[in-house]
């Protein structure tokens, strides 16, 4: 009779391993099919990001000195965070996933070509054809070192041409930010003035340019200066439509002291001027130390 019931023991044993050895692969299937559903939109993972580098005298550390950081360092790790987040996009990607894109733009370009030479080499198509750990491990080194020079080159040539920002949106972002099947971001370092001397434009109370002298002279530095801007359509001229996709991270908005609200005015042009060119997302910061900045733009881009 024990006989009996232990065959039936173990009858019953078996009976339950399998039930839940067939339930577990039922699970692992339905794992593997949504798996399967989600890679056939992988355009909304593909990364295409671009920096676009201001230039002008705003790194100079000897007319601009900072004694927390200078502005110039400040970038090279913002540049440093967006990579970082940039990587670990890639390296949560599977290998028949990888699409991705990231370079580096001035406007206009530096006079220096070894300048020129060191901004191509900061520009990679991640693909699935090209992908190894050799290559991720040769990015991260050129983001690493590269972007300092550029800084360092820049700061030694003391020829600061300005920054043609407005320029750059008018005629070239479309062409070079923005792709089909792709989140496309560009991160701007400036702060927050744009000038050129062969791009000053007008149009009524709107123009192409924002200098320190400009707000002053829009009396944009009392209280009321937000209501001035509303009524009498101060702003950038709206340079291009429809950036419906595209998402913009400004970094390093630096304010002249001499004015309280000089950073709301800022932030209120950038903001007013994406808005009116239709851009999907965006963010405008101010140049905070790297390690308070480094979550927001790590936040921004995954």
């Amino acid at each position: 009779m024990k006989t009996i019931k232990n065959i039936i023991s173990i009858c019953t044993l078996f009976f339950l391993f399998f039930s839940c050895a067939k339930g577990s692969i039922k699970k692992e299937e339905v794992k593997i099919i949504q798996n399967k559903d989600s890679g056939q939109n992988t355009s909304k993972q593909n990364l295409n990001i671009s920096f676009l580098l201001d230039l002008s005298d705003r790194i100079d550390p000897k007319k601009y000195p900072n004694e927390s950081m200078e502005f110039y360092q400040r970038d090279i790790a913002y540049i440093k965070s967006v990579y970082e987040a940039f990587n670990m996009h890639l390296r949560n990607k599977r290998v028949r996933q990888m699409n991705d894109r990231i370079q580096m733009y001035f406007d206009p370009a530096p006079l220096n070509e070894n300048i020129n030479r060191i901004s191509s080499q900061l520009k990679y198509h991640i693909s699935r054809d090209n992908v190894n750990l050799e290559l991720l491990d040769e990015i991260k080194e050129v983001y690493s070192f590269r972007p300092k020079e550029i800084y360092e080159l820049a700061i030694e040539d003391n020829l600061y041409i300005g920054s043609d920002t407005w320029r750059f949106f008018k005629n070239k972002v479309k062409d070079y930010c923005i792709e089909e099947n792709y989140r496309n971001i560009l991160v701007i370092l400036t702060d927050g003035y744009i000038y050129h001397r062969n791009t000053k434009i007008i149009e009524d109370n709107q123009t192409s340019y924002l200098t320190p002298q400009d707000i002053r002279k829009f009396k944009l530095t009392s209280r009321n200066w937000k209501e001035r801007i509303e009524k009498e359509n101060y702003g950038f001229i709206p340079a291009v439509e429809n950036l419906n996709n595209l998402e913009v991270l400004v970094l390093g908005i630096n304010p002249d002291k001499k004015n309280a609200y000089e950073q709301d005015v800022i932030v209120k042009y950038w903001n007013d001027w994406f808005k009116v060119m239709k851009v999907n997302k965006y963010e405008i910061k101010n140049a905070g130390l790297p390690s308070n900045m480094d979550k927001i733009i790590k936040d921004f881009i995954l």
